[in-house]
């Protein structure tokens, strides 16, 4: 139900708005949605001109755009260049944000419980399975740990954020890369499906002992429990704005092709090690050229004045020097 209902609020953003401004729509990942939103609804009111997104993941994104059924899609799996020339496409990076292990426990409050990464894979393995395992109170010698069945809880849709969080666990879990591996859609050897962002932060808030992964935004608005991690240098972070900048600042945008870019487990003692970037897709020929030059627009607008809503939401904007790579590669690409 809460998926749906997301739907409808990303409907309502091209709600009151001219026929041709409402043509502008974008499909895809659940990860930017709570920013994509607070922008749409800012630039409609300051132009009068609305977006329509659908937050429906990014795999289904990716489709909607390939099929040209949307202006843009969103994604937080990046396409390969060769993927991105075999479909005519643009990519470029829009927001930064992070990814977090959420828990329902009793008595525990967030960044109080701390995972590594492979005690984490461990979890969404099916090797660890209860909670006061040894494995879990190692890590966490001062809690005090139920010993109760733990719920895993993962994505049932095509999804990015499933990308970012199984690329990580393939990096920090040898065993994971083998058996599992890295994708928007995998083979989970355990766990309840739930769609979306919203999906699995509601399923996680409603059962008890449950752990899912999120994006940040969503486990702040639906105030769930997060858990600290141990990051790649081997220090203890919590999810902060500054955690994820620390991850972020590694990344050489200027020198990948079709900025592809993952940032996951990057080095650093104060490295957040799921942090992730998301995406937009365009045609380089598009088939509605205004809609697209339209589109463009508020992505330019975004990049000016939604620096602040971005941080507000505890994403991370880009760049100066990356925009203005962006930039050059609009005019430079998409012919509308």
């Amino acid at each position: 139900m809460k998926f749906l209902k997301t739907i409808v609020v990303a409907g309502l953003v091209a709600a009151s708005t001219s026929a041709f401004a409402a043509d502008i729509t974008g499909a895809g990942a659940t990860f930017p949605f709570p920013v994509y939103s607070k922008w749409a609804d800012a630039y409609k009111k300051e132009t009068g001109n609305g977006l329509n997104y659908q937050s429906i993941g990014s795999g289904a994104g990716i489709k909607q755009i390939q099929a040209k059924t949307v202006t843009f899609g969103a994604t937080d799996a990046p396409l390969k260049a060769e993927q991105l020339e075999k479909d005519g496409l643009v990519q470029w990076p829009m927001v930064m944000g992070a990814i977090v292990p959420v828990v329902n426990l009793e008595g525990i409050a967030s960044g109080e419980l701390v995972l590594s990464g492979e005690v984490l894979g461990d979890i969404y393995l099916g090797k660890v399975t209860k909670w006061d395992d040894a494995a879990i109170a190692k890590l966490n010698p001062k809690l005090k740990l139920p010993s109760a069945a733990i719920t895993v809880v993962r994505r049932s849709d095509g999804s990015g954020t499933t990308f970012n969080f199984t690329d990580y666990l393939s990096k920090a879990s040898a065993e994971w890369k083998t058996k599992v591996g890295t994708g928007t859609a995998v083979e989970w050897p355990v766990g309840v499906g739930a769609k979306g962002n919203e999906g699995v932060a509601g399923n996680v808030g409603q059962t008890k002992n449950a752990i899912g992964y999120v994006e940040y935004a969503y486990a702040k608005q639906n105030k769930l429990t997060y858990t600290g991690m141990i990051n790649k240098a081997g220090k203890t972070v919590q999810p902060t704005v500054a955690a994820f900048q620390a991850a972020a600042s590694n990344a050489d945008w200027a020198k990948a092709p079709g900025y592809y870019v993952i940032l996951t487990d990057q080095p650093g003692d104060a490295s957040w090690p799921i942090t992730a970037a998301t995406f937009i897709l365009m045609h380089k020929t598009p088939v509605d050229k205004a809609a697209s030059a339209e589109a463009v627009k508020f992505f330019k607008w975004s990049f000016e004045k939604g620096a602040k809503m971005a941080e507000e939401l505890d994403y991370i904007p880009m760049p100066e020097p990356v925009v203005k790579l962006i930039e050059k590669t609009w005019s430079a690409d998409i012919k509308s």
